[in-house]
């Protein structure tokens, strides 16, 4: 199994309904892999999130299911979403891709 992880810099400017928006249409891909999806906002009571307070994991079957995922163009309307919403673009987003055996 795969655990894509993507955090999430929002700009001020950004609702907390407009990212819920955004995790509310990933949630909604049905792609073939997928094996469960989790997403929302931080409550660390460690509050060391540097500004990442927002994040979502996807667990994949396998790599190819991340690849297919990758590829889709429902996966990339919601990375427009997300890069769109994020402070600096690209740059306001963490993704860390952890195999789970």
């Amino acid at each position: 199994m795969i655990r894509h992880i993507v955090l999430l810099k929002a700009r001020s400017e950004v609702s907390d309904a407009h990212i819920e928006a955004i995790f509310a249409d990933l949630h909604s891909l049905e792609l073939s892999g997928i094996l469960a999806i989790h997403s929302g906002r931080s409550e660390s009571p460690e509050k060391i999130e540097r500004g990442y307070l927002h994040g979502f994991t996807v667990d994949f079957a396998d790599w190819d299911a991340l690849a297919a995922y990758q590829a889709h163009p429902d996966h990339k309307r919601v990375g427009v979403a997300l890069v769109a919403a994020a402070q600096g673009g690209l740059d306001g987003i963490l993704v860390f891709d952890l195999p789970i055996p």
